[in-house]
């Protein structure tokens, strides 16, 4: 897709505009045009496939090469850098996957911060900034009475949510393995509570950098971030704590279900045992009585009893019977066990 739609807003606490133009647009009609101290520029890229345009953008806006290569390459650490004019760096934002052979949907994301602009660039196109399109439209909260940084507060706290949201999925899946697990043998059971878990050690992986950035943005002294908005960043900054921590409490629940997976495989393995031990333990005497009057020796004496064959039998029967209730009275068969079991 050589020229990629662009979405920008401007605002103020009075009025608000949405213009959806091309990426080449913008490159020569932002600074020209869409700038102005009267208004904060929102200037979002769904797609970062138009290389040349975006280049073209971050020179006129006197972004540096470094700055411009950040947003190609993946980044290999959370760093918040701070240039003449502005602040850049990169976050990953995550979405519940509607492709089954993904875990989740993850989209790396760049911002530049300036004094009366935001630029975000996504790497493939996502819907990770509805509630704050829908607070500068509806004008809810305090966001078209503030500057940019506060712009970029709410687009972060936005991609937390998104993180947040995932939590929500995962747990979700997990209620429906946890009620499976007490019903049902399925073995698929504990593929799916690795799928989970996987799910939760890549969005870890992601939310860490999130709360390194956090960190970073709220020890920053730079004079884009005004010192009264600190509050809110801390307040990013405690979500992201919480994201990992309920990360970690998500996967114990789940180190927990696999733990129950494999006792209750073996508890019904047990139970196989004990009913195999047992029927072996009444025919056991059974057949050595068989074998013993198979043996067809000539002059074995019980051979000769007229009613030595009905005798037999009825001492198996009684021997037999007499096993079963030894078993029921010490409470190693209880019928209610496989009442449970069906």
């Amino acid at each position: 897709m050589e020229n990629s739609e662009c979405q920008l807003y401007k605002y103020n606490a009075s009025f608000f505009l949405v213009k959806k133009e091309t990426s080449s647009y913008f490159a020569q009609n932002f600074l020209l045009t869409e700038l102005d101290d009267d208004h904060v520029a929102w200037l979002n890229f769904h797609s970062i496939a138009d290389i040349p345009s975006i280049q073209a953008l971050c020179l006129n806006l006197k972004i540096d090469k470094i700055g411009i290569e950040n947003i190609f390459n993946e980044a290999r650490r959370p760093k918040v850098e701070e240039n003449n004019g502005y602040i850049f760096f990169n976050v990953i934002s995550v979405l519940p996957s509607q492709n089954q052979k993904d875990l989740i949907h993850k989209d790396q994301i760049t911002f530049f911060l300036a004094k009366n602009y935001l630029i975000s660039l996504q790497s493939i196109e996502g819907k990770h900034f509805h509630d704050v399109r829908d607070r500068i439209e509806k004008d809810r909260g305090k966001i078209r009475t503030k500057k940019s940084d506060f712009l970029l507060f709410r687009s972060l706290e936005a991609i937390v949510d998104n993180y947040f949201e995932v939590l929500d999925n995962i747990s979700e899946e997990m209620e429906l393995i946890h009620e499976k697990l007490h019903k049902s043998e399925d073995k698929s059971l504990l593929l799916k509570i690795e799928v989970e878990r996987r799910k939760l050690i890549e969005l870890k992986k992601i939310a860490g950098p999130m709360l390194d950035i956090s960190v970073q943005l709220l020890g920053s002294d730079s004079a884009l971030i005004d010192k009264n908005n600190f509050v809110y960043f801390n307040t990013l900054h405690h979500s992201c704590s919480h994201v990992i921590t309920e990360i970690e409490s998500q996967k114990q629940i789940l180190d927990g279900m696999a733990n129950f997976y494999y006792a209750a495989q073996g508890q019904r393995m047990n139970e196989i045992m004990k009913v195999l031990t047992i029927v072996s333990s009444i025919f056991i005497p059974l057949t050595f009585i068989a074998g013993v009057y198979g043996m067809n020796f000539k002059y074995m004496p019980e051979l000769g009893y007229k009613n030595g064959y009905y005798t037999v039998i009825g001492v198996m029967f009684l021997l037999g019977a007499s096993l079963f209730v030894f078993f029921v009275s010490r409470g190693w068969i209880k019928r209610r066990d496989y009442t449970k079991q069906e």
